[in-house]
């Protein structure tokens, strides 16, 4: 097929659940490509002699080849392809936000809808289960060194899946009752079915993974004591940004405030939560949009987001913030909360401010201006704030380990080692919030790392790392 012909194809749309049912239910919303469109969408790559895509790309994904693979048919192969690099391809074709990466540096994308890549990635996945293929990778000898993966989400597992087939024996400590952190508590399963985090988990297991959930390292053990008396050899520390930031305003303690990465932990561990009909979500991000989508299938009839800027400076995924308005939640934008009312000790109404937008910086965001005396009421029976996250420092208490004015660890960006040399770290402990890819990367980078300290070797002879942040 010819250049002019492939970029003639339209880019190709995947099935979804209609709308009415999908805001009832967790089901998968986004039900992926057949075999006849996936290859049509693969048609359209133009195997670039530079592809640009795979820099766009945290994990550098061989995507070219991969696609390659898909349009001839030759799914496993094509499969293959991608787990030479991602040990996670089922969860990051469903969750990263490609039109930031991978899709948003794709040629195509300069003068049209770029290849769906998450897309083709996710059909190889989806295609090797339902055809029942071995998935696999053959696991080495033991070794006689063992490692501490603190937090289970894709950093960690990532880190584990690469040192248990190296033959090193790997104990997950996870202070969850679930597996897969920020996988299983913080994305619903509307957007990641929980079968896709187990099957990541039978994986380790084939491996010899141990896996202890309900225990929190810094809490029911000391870090040090792993080293000092559990006999590990090194301790990798992926907890992810479980802890909220606060609003910062007067009545945010009052009953029916609920901060957003706590309600969406609550809801995927099974917990009841009637939030009330009005509700309203202060936020711009993917939880924002995760935790008004969720309010929506908990029995929440109006539901709405503030946002104080514009839904072009909005950081959330292009796709959520569709699903988002095609499900009837309004986006109030250029507003923001200034105080929280109540009645009786319970959320009545948020006031909040008109804004516009002020000097942009050097990368085009816009800074939010107060517009003077234009407050206003929003009756709401709960608000939930879904502005960002951080890191919980439970694990290190004790230990002086360096961190930096945001509160993640300070590493060597090589190596990922702290400030504590058989400690290290990666994912949201080092990124802050971040995309699964990016935790995939740096779980590979990290177990690179910690094989070479086991084997008392250089750490950073010889790497080829990209720096991420």
């Amino acid at each position: 097929m010819k250049p002019k012909e492939r970029l003639a194809i339209p880019r190709q749309k995947a099935p979804e659940l209609a709308v009415d049912y999908r805001i009832k239910n967790f089901d998968e919303v986004a039900l992926g490509y057949d075999e006849k469109t996936a290859i049509l969408e693969a048609n359209r790559c133009l195997q670039c002699k530079k592809p640009t895509c795979r820099e766009g790309c945290p994990i550098h994904n061989n995507i070219p080849v991969f696609i390659e693979h898909l349009r001839n048919g030759r799914f496993v192969e094509g499969y293959w392809a991608i787990r030479d690099t991602s040990s996670l391809p089922a969860v990051c074709s469903r969750v990263c936000p490609h039109e930031f990466q991978c899709e948003g540096s794709c040629i195509r994308g300069k003068k049209g809808d770029p290849v769906a890549i998450g897309l083709l990635e996710r059909f190889l996945v989806d295609w090797m289960v339902s055809n029942k293929k071995n998935l696999a990778v053959p696991c080495a000898l033991p070794k006689d060194k063992k490692v501490a993966i603190i937090g289970s989400g894709p950093a960690g597992m990532t880190t584990a899946y690469h040192l248990a087939h190296e033959g090193y024996h790997c104990t997950i400590f996870e202070s969850l009752p679930v597996f897969g952190g920020m996988l299983a508590v913080g994305i619903p399963p509307y957007r990641l079915p929980r079968d896709i985090i187990n099957a990541e988990f039978d994986s380790l297991k084939n491996c010899g993974v141990t896996v202890v959930n309900n225990f929190t390292i810094g809490k029911d053990l000391p870090m040090q004591q792993l080293k000092d008396e559990k006999g590990f050899d090194a301790v990798f520390v992926s907890v992810g940004a479980h802890n909220s930031r606060k609003l910062g305003l007067e009545g945010e303690d009052l009953e029916g405030v609920t901060h957003g990465v706590d309600y969406l932990r609550r809801v995927c561990l099974g917990e009841k939560i009637n939030l009330g009909s009005k509700v309203v979500v202060v936020g711009g991000g993917n939880v924002a949009i995760d935790v008004a989508r969720t309010a929506l299938r908990t029995g929440s009839k109006d539901v709405f987001i503030l946002y104080r800027r514009t839904k072009k400076e909005m950081p959330a995924s292009l796709a959520e913030i569709h699903h988002l308005e095609e499900e009837g939640v309004h986006i109030e934008f250029l507003a923001s909360p200034v105080k929280i009312h109540g009645e009786n000790g319970r959320v009545a109404r948020v006031e909040c401010q008109r804004m516009t937008l002020g000097d942009c910086d050097a990368s085009g965001r816009c800074r939010p201006v107060v517009i003077e005396g234009s407050n206003f009421m929003i009756e709401a029976d709960a608000i939930i704030p879904a502005i960002s996250q951080k890191v919980d420092h439970t694990a290190d208490r004790n230990l002086k380990v360096e961190l930096t004015s945001w509160g993640t660890y300070v590493v060597d960006p090589l190596t990922l080692q702290t400030s504590v040399p058989w400690i290290f770290s990666g994912g949201d402990s080092v990124l802050g919030p971040q995309t699964a890819a990016k935790a995939v990367y740096q779980g590979k980078v990290a177990a690179e790392s910690i094989k070479l300290y086991l084997e008392g070797k250089d750490l950073k002879e010889g790497r080829n790392v990209r720096i991420l942040s």
